[in-house]
């Protein structure tokens, strides 16, 4: 009923923040490194959020460790999923990584850690170690083992980027990515990822890759009613939300204006549309993005249900929170310790 993510300027709310929020669009906000200071901070501003809001308020970042980690002084310092295959216990450091990030964000008034990423370690420029593993079966087992510790804390999972960009080179948020493999090679390689993980474990959610693959659709995968729609929902029968990967990024350049945006994905078959990174693009969103008691039944009401870290029972996570930070810390050698440089990607 409110699809549009947004994101906030800084540490704390301003008049136009507030006022952003407050409108009958806004249904969430992603959290970015400039708006962590602290964890007192933190929580402190994800309450006002709420509070401005008025509404439900489903709050997200991308905390995924090594260098897409937007907390880090007060947070464990989680390395790169590719580097848990280097444990010991490459399955067990997936699920404490998992318990640990939901724990984390819980705790701090955050609902979803937009992970995990479900891309293999291909040839793309932005993906690299944030995949678990460079082969298929890798990234299942890792994903399962990820999405079993999140779901043991109650937070969701958000499977990135369907159907895949682990296998092409380009980075779309600053050029349009093109995979011009024909359907049954994506469906046997990258999407089977997906496939699995729906079928075996559950999705919550899912964004998708603003990647072009000529050979199913003309536009990119969170533009296309063919991949969202007829492939994701019909043939994979996924059941959960569908987020926009960030409007803001290059390669979604290619539906228009930020309003012309956010109805492209919304009409393709996405429940929420992220709008980053853009304050005026989010405005002329909110603008001009149609709502009013005929429109708003028309929009999705399924990202509400992953709003969990206000009922999250941290006090019965505690002791398995603290046991996995031990655990975790056990498996990984000291070369791995959390040493990649932040990064703004989602």
């Amino acid at each position: 009923m409110h699809p549009i993510m947004l994101d906030v300027a800084g540490y704390e709310l301003t008049a136009e923040d507030k006022e952003i929020l407050a409108h009958p669009l806004t249904g969430g906000v992603i959290l970015f490194a400039r708006n962590y200071h602290d964890p007192q901070q933190l929580g402190a501003l994800t309450q006002a959020m709420r509070d401005a809001a008025g509404k439900p308020l489903l709050i997200a970042t991308d905390h995924e460790g090594g260098r897409v980690q937007r907390f880090r002084d007060g947070f464990y310092p989680l390395p790169a999923m590719a580097q848990l295959a280097y444990t010991s216990h490459p399955q067990d450091a997936a699920q404490y990584a998992g318990e640990i990030i939901a724990f984390e964000c819980f705790a701090h008034g955050v609902d979803l850690a937009l992970a995990p990423v479900l891309d293999i370690n291909g040839v793309s420029q932005v993906i690299m170690d944030r995949a678990f593993a460079r082969s298929v079966d890798g990234v299942i087992e890792q994903a399962q083992a990820f999405i079993k510790g999140m779901k043991t804390i109650g937070m969701a999972s958000t499977g990135k980027h369907f159907p895949g960009h682990g296998s092409v080179e380009a980075d779309s948020h600053i050029a349009q990515p093109i995979d011009v493999r024909a359907f049954s090679d994506i469906e046997k390689q990258d999407m089977h990822i997906f496939s699995n993980i729906i079928e075996r474990v559950g999705l919550d959610s899912i964004m998708p890759a603003h990647v072009v693959y000529p050979e199913v659709d003309q536009y990119p995968a969170g533009f296309s009613r063919v991949w969202l729609q007829d492939i994701l929902r019909a043939k994979l029968g996924f059941k959960g939300v569908i987020f926009s990967d960030d409007l803001g990024m290059q390669a979604a350049q290619v539906a228009g204006d930020m309003a012309q945006r956010v109805l492209t994905a919304l009409e393709a078959g996405c429940d929420m549309a992220l709008v980053c990174n853009d304050r005026q693009g989010a405005i002329q969103a909110l603008d001009n993005v149609p709502y009013d008691a005929h429109t708003s039944q028309d929009y999705s009401d399924k990202p509400q249900y992953l709003i969990r870290s206000v009922y999250a029972r941290l006090d019965v996570h505690q002791t398995r929170y603290e046991n996995a930070k031990r655990a975790l810390s056990k498996l990984l050698p000291p070369v791995f310790a959390s040493d990649s440089s932040p990064s703004e990607l989602p």
